[in-house]
């Protein structure tokens, strides 16, 4: 297993110092012994509980005591570090980690192959519960430094570090530790690091590893508050600049720009200014209004977005289409028994506008033509239910993905979202760059507007599921993306009734399961006159995240799912890969991560969230709680730096640097000479340089 260590710690740095010291050691493994082990009466299962203690192997102690453990003794011993409280502290545990033989092999053997070996405190790693806070702090290799800094450098550990890589004497070794590095911090600056693969952490404590596949999650999340207004809807700017447009339910929507993140600037956007103004075409309450926003992939060639919104039919002449509810899908319209409105009098709708004309390019336009260009889809809705309604682009398609609710608050009581002849309960995919040249054209298709069928829809030519169909099975999606990194992943949201929320992972002709399901639990509707679906005759995908209503712990539950981004910022870098989501009631965030990569195997857990000290807008707190009172989180977004954004009832809100909360991620970068608070990087950038030369002292012993 030292093997192993020493022929991957070339692989944490490639800069500076650490060459000098990798060329003296790579120079030397083919020579190097690896089967010594320690004496711990464990079974390998771990770092002992009790102080680690040496076998004296005289025939008289436990029978673990070996020939392998007397060699290892007497490694320590011809180590020459003459103060005993050093020697226990520092080469006792240390060498124990590099030598037990389960936890190497569990911390080396990756799917990707051999890995670093695991070193100090890196806050994204499976430490033990009971360890003091998990975070990256100077605790242990301050213990290192009070018990060592006396030591005299002949012959000890830190020899190696004065000597170039020829060996020859620099003239300190004389000298003791305190003597070279001068001070604690000087000291920890050096000597601690962070494994690469981020396998396990090491902080002189016990640690287990007997759960490889339950993975350690940041301590929580650092935000900052940037713009006071409410929105719900954000979309990137397509010209890749740090301008985004919001929109608010009514219908309203803005050009704003994003200040650099600790710049303690604030969002610019001047709402007496609308990019532009729909709210005299659509309904607004709640669970009404405009919805989702897209812009089109070619949009600053083409200057065309789209819009998801509803209307009302006795309101609006121009609010008009077929109803979902028909004999089609074996539902009778007078039937419904609508509370309030008539059936189908709401409607989704999907319309094609441009910036064309506003502007010499599309990229600089400031405002849109508000006439709208083309109606893409338009479907009535049985009831006043939510309607999802976002609409997305598929960055490896160029299609449209549409999100459809069942049309109802509970019950999908016509199994709409199984019901195979009907668009609502499903994600539907549309082509809108060929459109159908009229009228006649559209109804002969027997399609729902301005748009045609991609050729591998799933169910192109399958006369039993509508074409437009991407996968069903869903209650009330409510948002979902794809990841920026791996387009094949995308993500939906799909709210729950009474029992579980869910994050879907989503793929062409899957079948979701609602109402046959609420997640994983079978459900029974108290009233289904459309019929219901057995759950022996479909096949459904699960969900891979979520949680049940009982498991939120306050005093205003479980509202409503939202979906979220994988985290593709590097703003805070110990996110970096994790799904994040949260509820509507925004009392906690989620975070969901991929273990291994690719396997669609996720855990979940919720994580605290708190203010940045120097937040550019001042967050607000309930009394005595320290998680900013975010209000009802609408939604999140994801502007051009793939930074994460909170659009909330209390404002607009931006992942920011760990550092910021005094929350420790080793991986973020933060200068000594700045005035961003300190952060662990520094400190723990060194100690991988200490577990290198502990292996090469042992070395020239063996």
């Amino acid at each position: 297993m030292i093997l192993y260590f020493l022929q991957n710690l070339g692989a944490m740095s490639c800069n500076g110092l650490h060459i000098l010291f990798l060329c003296v050691i790579l120079s030397r493994l083919l020579k190097f012994s690896s089967s010594f082990v320690v004496c711990t009466n464990s079974s390998g299962s771990g770092f002992p509980e009790a102080p680690l203690k040496i076998c004296s192997c005289d025939g008289k102690t436990e029978a673990c005591c070996n020939a392998g453990e007397a060699r290892f003794q007497k490694q320590l011993h011809e180590l020459n570090v003459t103060n005993p409280n050093c020697a226990s502290s520092l080469l006792k545990s240390i060498l124990y980690a590099i030598s037990d033989g389960q936890f190497s092999e569990k911390s080396f053997q990756t799917a990707s192959g051999i890995k670093t070996v695991p070193l100090l405190c890196n806050t994204t790693l499976p430490v033990k519960s009971q360890q003091s806070s998990g975070d990256c702090s100077f605790d242990f290799c301050t213990k290192i430094w009070e018990t060592c800094e006396n030591v005299s450098i002949i012959n000890s550990p830190f020899e190696s570090f004065l000597q170039d890589k020829t060996g020859k004497d620099l003239g300190f070794l004389t000298s003791t530790v305190r003597d070279i590095w001068k001070s604690r911090r000087s000291f920890c600056e050096t000597f601690c690091g962070s494994s690469e693969d981020e396998k396990a952490c090491f902080n002189g404590e016990p640690i287990s590893l007997n759960n490889e596949q339950t993975p350690f999650f940041p301590k929580g999340l650092c935000l900052e508050k940037i713009g006071e207004g409410s929105y719900l809807n954000m979309a990137p700017h397509p010209d890749g600049s740090n301008r985004a447009f919001f929109a608010n339910m009514q219908g309203k929507i803005w050009l704003a720009k994003i200040p650099v993140e600790g710049s303690n600037e604030i969002l610019e956007i001047d709402e007496s200014k609308t990019f532009l103004d729909i709210s005299d075409d659509i309904i607004f309450d709640t669970g009404h209004g405009l919805l989702g926003m897209t812009f089109h992939p070619n949009f600053s060639q083409n200057g065309r977005f789209f819009l998801s919104y509803n209307c009302d039919q006795m309101k609006n002449p121009r609010c008009s289409g077929r109803c979902a509810c028909n004999s089609d899908v074996n539902c009778d319209p007078s039937k419904l028994g609508a509370r309030g409105i008539f059936p189908c009098q709401y409607h989704n709708v999907v319309a094609e506008f441009t910036v064309n004309g506003s502007s010499s390019k599309p990229s600089l336009a400031e405002s849109a033509n508000p006439s709208e260009v083309r109606r893409i889809f338009t479907i009535g809705v049985p009831q006043s239910g939510g309607h999802a309604g976002q609409i997305l682009f598929g960055p490896g398609d160029g299609y449209l993905y549409l999100m459809l609710s069942d049309g109802y608050n509970r019950d999908d009581p016509y199994n709409f979202a199984q019901n195979k002849k009907s668009l609502l309960g499903k994600i539907l995919r549309i082509d809108v760059d060929n459109i159908p040249t009229g009228p006649r054209e559209i109804n002969e298709m027997g399609l729902w507007g301005n748009y045609s069928i991609p050729r591998d829809n799933p169910y192109v030519s399958d006369n039993e599921l509508e074409r437009e169909i991407w996968a069903i099975g869903f209650k009330n999606t409510w948002r979902c993306s794809f990841d920026f990194e791996r387009p094949s992943y995308f993500l939906c949201g799909d709210a729950g009734q009474d029992q579980y929320e869910e994050i879907d992972v989503v793929k062409k002709g899957k079948n979701y399961g609602w109402r046959v399901y609420e997640g994983h639990f079978l459900f029974q509707a108290l009233e289904s006159p459309g019929g219901n679906t057995s759950a022996s005759s479909i096949h459904p995908t699960f969900p891979v995240m979520g949680y049940n209503h009982f498991e939120i712990e306050n005093n205003t539950g479980s509202a409503s799912i939202i979906g979220g981004y994988f985290y593709r910022s590097m703003t805070d870098p110990c996110m970096y890969g994790r799904y994040l989501y949260t509820d509507l009631y925004a009392g906690f965030i989620f975070v969901g991560t991929e273990s291994p990569e690719g396997s669609e195997n996720f855990s979940s857990a919720k994580i605290s969230s708190r203010c940045a000290h120097d937040s550019p807008m001042p967050c607000s707190f309930l009394k005595g709680n320290p998680t900013p009172l975010l209000g009802y989180v609408y939604s999140l977004a994801e502007d051009n730096n793939k930074d994460i954004y909170y659009l909330t009832s209390t404002g607009v809100y931006r992942v920011a640097r760990p550092s910021r909360c005094s929350y420790f991620c080793t991986k973020e970068k933060v200068g000594l000479g700045n005035n961003r608070p300190h952060s662990s990087s520094s400190f723990c950038e060194g100690f991988g340089f200490l577990m290198l030369f502990l292996s090469l002292t042992i070395h020239y012993i063996l």
